[in-house]
């Protein structure tokens, strides 16, 4: 069983900083990529950034420049670096694991979301 455990959402002032971070653990054969996904009110979940085990990153035009995608392997865990925050940025930040979890099986994995509020 795998799970993802996600810390560092909050509150904000605009122009601020956060940054999110998302463990993975459990049974896991080996990781494809890791990413984030944002949900704000009334809206569908959309990429936010990922990244690949080659450390290819891949970012929402929307935040580019403004956010950084990470990750530290030895922990299997990714983080977000977001910067120069804005209220547009509000929403709920969920971690997304694409991963085996045995030779042939693949399959996602979600985190539970984080809270990330920007005020102006």
């Amino acid at each position: 069983q795998v799970q993802l455990v996600e810390s560092g959402g909050g509150m904000v002032k605009g122009g601020g900083s956060l940054r999110l971070s998302c463990a993975a653990s459990g049974i896991i054969f080996s990781i494809n990529a890791m990413g984030w996904f944002r949900q704000a009110p009334g809206k569908e979940r959309e990429l936010v950034a990922t990244i690949t085990n080659g450390v290819r990153t891949n970012y929402a035009d929307s935040v580019k420049g403004r956010f950084t995608i990470s990750r530290d392997n030895a922990k299997n865990t990714v983080y977000l670096q977001m910067n120069s925050l804005k209220p547009e940025d509000t929403a709920v930040y969920y971690c997304k694991l694409d991963a085996y979890v045995s030779s042939w099986f693949r399959t996602d994995y979600w985190g539970q979301g984080t809270q990330v509020t920007v005020s102006s």
